[in-house]
């Protein structure tokens, strides 16, 4: 079982609850993903293989290697991205996407109109603030989806920060809310943690929720006031560094172009 199985599974014992759709929609754009290419990538550009299915034209995704090796019966082109990525490659395409067709318990099939929504759901950036805290609190009312999702969110931000800090704020002005303070992140960093903390707050299923993201050294004195306040988030450290080739796919977080 993949976390993306679990996922689907918790989603499909609970149809009619919203937040478990909304983890697994959070998951699959999380998810590293393997495309299955008509050929080998040229530079930026990729050919995904495109099949009729239930109606709908799809390209083809697995969430595992193997998975996808066991679909094509051996070995076959790909490109690895992003679920998000991946959403904002077909968005706008009218291809709808095939995930682990029969080959895991997590697959399905998802429209083109499905596609788009993910990726609408997915292109809010975070806005940057220059507000300064004036005062640090414990935090308090913040549903337990959130706190979910953020747990998953930050545990998939392996090697990226040190831990991260959840607060209630007023900042100079008078203005209150939370805050989640990352320690120590990595430096060209910042900018994948807040997009994730804001993926995390938009499928936490809150209406018009908001959550500020701000990034200290482990010696700024604020690193301090938050310890002693906040909900504390271990970010996992990575393994040994290993070298090995680039996957196809480019940067996975960004979307190639289509042939």
């Amino acid at each position: 079982m993949t976390p993306l199985d679990a996922a689907h599974a918790a989603m499909e014992a609970a149809p009619e609850d919203e937040h478990a759709r909304l983890r697994f929609y959070d998951r699959l754009a999380g998810a590293e993903l393997f495309l299955l290419l008509e050929a080998e990538a040229e530079g930026d550009r990729i050919t995904p293989r495109i099949f009729p299915v239930g109606g709908e034209t799809v390209v083809l995704a697995f969430d595992r290697e193997d998975r996808l090796a066991r679909f094509a019966e051996g070995p076959a082109p790909y490109a690895s991205l992003s679920g998000r990525a991946l959403a904002r490659l077909l968005s706008g395409q009218g291809l709808g996407l095939g995930l682990n067709l029969d080959v895991a318990p997590s697959a399905m099939l998802m429209e083109a109109a499905s596609i788009a929504w993910l990726a609408e759901m997915l292109a809010a950036a975070p806005e940057e603030a220059l507000d300064r805290p004036e005062e640090v609190l414990p935090p308090g009312g913040l549903p337990e989806a959130l706190l979910t999702a953020l747990d998953a969110k930050l545990a998939g931000a392996e090697g990226l920060a040190r831990s991260a800090y959840l607060v209630g704020v007023r900042y100079e002005g008078g203005r209150q809310g939370h805050m989640l303070g990352l320690i120590d992140a990595v430096p060209g960093a910042e900018a994948g943690l807040a997009e994730a903390v804001s993926e995390a707050l938009t499928f936490s299923g809150i209406e018009a929720g908001e959550l500020d993201v701000a990034f200290f050294a482990a010696s700024d004195p604020m690193a301090a006031r938050l310890a002693r306040v906040g909900l504390r988030f271990d970010l996992p450290r990575p393994p040994p560094a290993v070298s090995v080739g680039a996957a196809p796919g480019m940067d996975p977080e960004t979307p190639p172009k289509l042939r």
